[in-house]
């Protein structure tokens, strides 16, 4: 067990004489705990630990392992989950549960400024390792110190190696199960499924972020009686945009569009859409080095309009942000949506926004929402220029936009979280 103090200085990155890594200006205090002890006697000493008083306060209450490995990936949703969860899960769980966290070395520059206990990720600590070690140390494992484990995703590869700690089991989508196209995928969709209801066989409750997917689970997955909890997710304080318009980006007026080239982001019918928005622009940003983003490339020039769309791939926060702000209208189309972040990001900037009424979009949106009901473009264009028509005819329809995206809040998220958590405790 060791204890890192972290600082960041405005020259970057240094060390100090003692050899700690100074990233932040705010002191936080960070217990490592070792993969036994996380499971066995996960507890702090004073000599360890001065810093550390709350940690003393808190060690009569149960320890919660959060699962935030994928705050190795901070820029990928998951990332972004687990940054968000577990700022929050930090302040809401004071006095009511002990958070530890399972989180790479990285995690210590997120959380400055807070005092929290953690478990580092490491590749032999993977379920599929475990899976082998389990029956073999089940036998002469003492009670776990550890009281219940957290899950953050249905593709996480790490469970508690003590089979005895309920899980608490995060469901986000299961959106490839509508989005095989092929039948050689099909063996693929039903190992994933296959690795899904593993999982679930392990947990003591389900949670997912809409009541779409939490039908979807039902609907796909043996539940055995679990429980099915609804937690719709926060939304982040956006960032400053960039004070200057990106290079990328058309001197006019554009729509915008954002996401990965994936399929089932369906970006391909806001070209037809386009045909009949005489002189509109479309800007979809977003990862576009996949086979979908090679088709959408050959399908521009195809219809000619490879002066009207642009493919930025990737851009930066900032950027991403700006665009946000100066979009004539921010479109959606996707087939298949666990939550939608891009729907209320637009949103939070007071934009007109266009979406399929597919999966859980209706949900997240509500009436603030502009919907396609078919793909046909004669139809898109329909309504898309009754939409149009309907915000600007309501002055105060920006304003509803932004306080209906205000409504997700990550401190209700974790709040939530806790309760779950504490429903799972008293009844174990």
């Amino acid at each position: 067990m060791c204890r890192a103090e972290t600082r960041l200085l405005s020259g970057g990155k240094r060390h100090n004489n003692s050899g700690r890594l100074w990233l932040s200006s705010k002191i936080f205090s960070c217990n490592e705990v070792s993969f036994e002890r996380a499971f066995f006697m996960p507890t702090l000493t004073k000599s360890q630990s001065h810093h550390c008083t709350q940690a003393h306060d808190t060690d009569h209450l149960p320890r919660v392992v959060i699962d935030l490995e994928r705050l190795r990936h901070i820029n990928c949703g998951l990332g972004r989950f687990s940054l968000e969860l577990g700022l929050e899960i930090l302040k809401s769980a004071q006095g009511r549960v002990q958070p530890l966290l399972f989180a790479p070395k990285t995690a210590a520059r997120y959380f400055a400024g807070q005092t929290f206990e953690r478990i580092d990720v490491a590749p032999w600590k993977k379920e599929a390792v475990l899976r082998m070690v389990r029956p073999l140390v089940q036998p002469l494992l003492p009670k776990s110190k550890v009281s219940l484990w957290h899950v953050t995703h249905q593709t996480s590869r790490y469970l508690p190696l003590d089979a005895r700690v309920p899980i608490v089991l995060t469901i986000h989508d299961l959106n490839f199960l509508h989005t095989a196209p092929h039948d050689d995928q099909l063996k693929n969709m039903n190992r994933k499924l296959a690795d899904i209801q593993q999982r679930v066989n392990r947990a003591a409750a389900i949670v997912t972020d809409s009541e779409y997917v939490a039908q979807d689970v039902k609907d796909h997955v043996v539940l055995g009686g679990r429980p099915v909890h609804v937690v719709p997710l926060g939304l982040s304080k956006p960032c400053a945009a960039s004070n200057i318009r990106p290079e990328f980006a058309p001197s006019g007026s554009f729509l915008l569009s954002v996401g990965n080239a994936l399929a089932h982001k369906n970006f391909h019918v806001l070209f037809d859409l386009l045909e009949n928005l005489p002189g509109q622009r479309l800007v979809v940003a977003g990862k576009k080095a996949t086979p979908y983003g090679e088709f959408l490339e050959r399908e521009v020039i195809r219809k000619g309009l490879a002066d009207r769309v642009i493919f930025p791939g990737e851009v930066s926060d900032a950027d991403r942000q700006w665009l946000y702000e100066h979009c004539e209208a921010f479109l959606f189309p996707s087939l298949t949506e666990g939550f939608g972040f891009p729907v209320l990001e637009a949103m939070q900037c007071g934009k007109p926004v266009f979406m399929s009424r597919r999966t859980s979009l209706p949900e997240i949106a509500g009436t603030c929402g502009f919907y396609f009901d078919t793909f046909n473009p004669a139809n898109m264009a329909a309504a898309y220029w009754a939409g149009m028509s309907a915000f600007h005819a309501d002055p105060g329809f920006a304003a509803k936009t932004m306080a209906h995206a205000a409504t997700f809040s990550w401190v209700q998220t974790a709040q939530s979280y806790v309760r779950i958590y504490e429903q799972i405790l008293a009844a174990s």
